[in-house]
């Protein structure tokens, strides 16, 4: 089976507890790497703490304590299911790192991995521990990592001194997130080069020269 940009091959078979009391860093990894295995696999709606439990081999209070609700947990799972994948480069080249960075972000909303984003998206209008969390978590921090690249950019005289690099964040992923949220137009690598493009080259004629007299 071929797998997405940030999703592993699922392997719900549950893991085995092993003897003896594991450091909590070990367990909460096996936790999130089973949730993602299933975010990525299935999405969230047949997700709950019991079947995390048996897929991680942990039991349900350990859940309890780490997580608020199925839905936090759920996106806690698939932030670490993604995360190598949606990192920011910084190649010194901020035009063609934005390009990089936005092609890895529609490779995975085309995927498993969209479906699964779209839904904890819907599901935290009515989660606010999901809506916490997603703010917290995903949502603030994929922007920060944005900001931090554009205002180096900046810096180096490769954007102007009077952009406000956090409304170019809005353009540019803005515009992915309502075609995915919004279906009527595909995000192709097209429409991403298209962005970019556009950005930077800006959308005005050239002005014409006069004529010579």
């Amino acid at each position: 089976m071929t797998t997405q940009p940030g999703q592993t091959t699922p392997d719900p078979s549950p893991r085995p507890r092993g003897r003896g009391r594991r450091p909590a860093d070990e367990v909460r990894a096996d936790v999130l790497e089973a949730v993602g295995r299933l975010m990525l696999s299935e999405g969230m709606a047949d997700l709950t703490f019991e079947r995390v439990a048996k897929a991680a081999g942990v039991s349900k209070t350990t859940l309890y304590k780490w997580w608020q609700s199925p839905g936090a947990l759920a996106l806690d799972g698939y932030f670490h299911a993604v995360r190598a994948t949606l990192s920011f480069p910084d190649t010194g080249n901020v035009r063609e790192d934005l390009r990089d960075q936005l092609h890895h972000h529609r490779q995975v909303m085309a995927g498993p991995g969209g479906r699964a984003l779209l839904e904890l998206i819907g599901a935290s209008q009515t989660d606010p521990d999901l809506a916490r969390a997603y703010r917290a978590l995903y949502s603030s921090g994929r922007r920060e990592l944005a900001y931090q690249r554009l205002t180096r950019a900046k810096e180096q005289g490769q954007i102007r001194e009077d952009v406000d690099v956090r409304v170019l964040v809005d353009q540019l992923w803005g515009a992915v997130y309502h075609r995915s949220l919004i279906p009527d137009e595909p995000v192709t690598p097209e429409f991403v080069d298209a962005l970019v493009d556009n950005l930077f080259d800006g959308i005005r004629p050239p002005e014409q020269k006069p004529a010579s007299s």
